[in-house]
């Protein structure tokens, strides 16, 4: 039989209509950062929801989701609005192999939405090395409130001096349609409209040419990855560079 995992779920942060971070202690999982696990949760138990977490494995327990809901997806939308402190979650294997060469070259990550939680992960492990590559982070999203870590990753570049962020947006402005978990969530700390690329990611990524000695990795939603990937290959990155994962 399969071995799996339990947790119990300690906060739920809704960050936005169709996004919330899920944090949750229990036993210690034995993944690798940028690895995925399928989850069952008490909303609907019989269904799995494959998740990356955004935090490297804690000998104490800890795990951190970042969910964000998907047309027609049953259990991904009970997560995100349905999710209560207490609830147990069950934990299955890890897999997946992407994965950050420490003693690597330099390394280029390229998230769409809530493919940036295995990468937040490879950040924090990646610190605990003396001496990192440089990473340069590409986070995408249509709108500037679909940049939903904004605040976590500006506080991640006051501490890691090898970190670049660049945070592209297909519009430089929000939909006339109201949000309100993000107006409630609205804080000063993030970036600013003088930091954002105006583009898609597959544009503003393969911009910089081909990447022949990079580590390439790329993390998202299952078409800007195939679109990204395409990109790619055709700006002259080698294949052999890419890591990816539709999320």
């Amino acid at each position: 039989m399969e071995q799996t995992w339990s947790a119990t779920v300690v906060e739920h942060h809704r960050l936005r209509r169709d996004l919330a971070v899920i944090r949750l202690v229990g036993d210690f999982v034995p993944f690798r950062p940028g690895q995925y696990v399928d989850v069952s949760v008490p909303q609907h138990p019989q269904l799995l929801r494959r998740l990356s977490p955004a935090l490297p494995p804690s000998r104490d327990g800890k795990l951190e989701f970042h969910v964000r809901t998907v047309p027609g997806g049953w259990v991904s939308s009970g997560i995100v609005e349905d999710t209560r402190v207490g609830d147990r979650w069950e934990i299955h294997p890890p897999r997946g192999t992407m994965a950050i060469d420490p003693a690597g070259p330099d390394v280029v990550l390229v998230a769409g939405g809530t493919g940036l939680a295995p990468f937040r992960s490879m950040l924090l492990d990646l610190a605990r090395h003396d001496d990192p590559p440089k990473v340069f982070l590409f986070i995408g999203g249509r709108h500037p409130r679909d940049l939903y870590a904004a605040d976590m990753l500006c506080l991640l570049l006051r501490h890691l001096p090898w970190l670049t962020v660049v945070p592209v947006v297909e519009s430089l402005e929000d939909p006339h349609t109201p949000d309100e978990w993000h107006e409630q969530l609205r804080v000063d700390v993030g970036f600013g409209d003088e930091d954002l690329v105006q583009g898609t990611l597959a544009d503003v990524v393969t911009s910089y040419g081909a990447f022949v000695e990079q580590q390439v990795l790329v993390c998202g939603s299952a078409a800007m990855v195939r679109t990204t990937l395409d990109r790619l290959y055709a700006t002259g990155t080698p294949a052999e560079n890419i890591q990816y994962d539709p999320y």
